[in-house]
């Protein structure tokens, strides 16, 4: 019965696994970047762990969230931006930040290619995303849910904005919903020795439609998260430029 009740709590969190991989990874390379920093559709910029994205960017001069209106929308918060990334980028805007973070949004834009432009004509130099390549569709009535993305799709998108991708990684929890996390540059050679060891991603959750006994090995290893060192601690170290 113990290992029951184990079981169905970790089914429980399953969703939940996705968002908290996507959060480490950004914890792995987020002290790297400096100067002005904007999370787009950022909603209330909570990482849903009980804490803010702006805690990420220990570096940062300044942080601004972006939202648009309807559910989840804008927050009417001190320096909030009010955009939407589905019409050309007011020019205020352009390379007005030096990192531009977006989170499981691009997903709910239908014309994902022009929100992925504005993304990067707002960077003067990073843009940082994070998409699913499989995920449960999740809509509420003023944003609908419309893609899923591939890296070789998130390669290319990232190349016809003149950015190299400087890092990427994809969690491969089985049963759960799989994110992409893309980190590029104008600069690149900037974070040359900087940025975690990484590999191009290709045949991404080559689980889907295989025998699933094994699937509660994932929840056994999510348990470790529970056992985390705390939030400072658990940052990439700096390196010396």
């Amino acid at each position: 019965m113990r290992f029951l009740s184990y079981r169905v709590n970790r089914l429980n969190r399953h969703s939940e696994l996705a968002r908290r991989w996507s959060n480490r990874e950004l914890r792995k390379v987020s002290n790297l970047f400096s100067g002005d920093v904007v999370n787009v559709s950022g909603w209330r910029d909570s990482d849903k762990e009980g804490w803010h994205y702006r805690d990420y960017f220990t570096k940062a001069t300044s942080y601004t969230v972006t939202n648009f209106c309807g559910e989840r929308g804008f927050q009417k918060q001190d320096g909030e931006i009010l955009l939407d990334l589905e019409k050309p980028l007011p020019d205020r805007l352009r390379g007005r930040f030096d990192v531009v973070f977006s989170h499981t949004t691009l997903e709910h834009i239908f014309d994902c290619q022009l929100a992925f432009k504005n993304l990067a004509q707002m960077s003067r130099d990073v843009l940082i995303t994070i998409v699913p390549f499989c995920q449960n569709q999740h809509e509420m009535e003023s944003f609908k849910d419309y893609w899923r993305f591939t890296s070789s799709s998130l390669r290319i998108m990232y190349n016809r904005q003149g950015m190299t991708v400087i890092y990427e990684a994809s969690n491969q929890h089985v049963g759960s919903a799989s994110y992409l996390f893309f980190v590029g540059s104008r600069s690149p050679e900037r974070y040359s020795g900087k940025m975690p060891a990484w590999e191009p991603l290709y045949k991404q959750c080559q689980w889907i439609g295989r025998c699933r006994w094994f699937a509660s090995l994932t929840y056994l290893w999510i348990d470790r998260w529970d056992e985390l060192p705390p939030f400072e601690k658990y940052r990439w170290p700096d390196k010396a430029d």
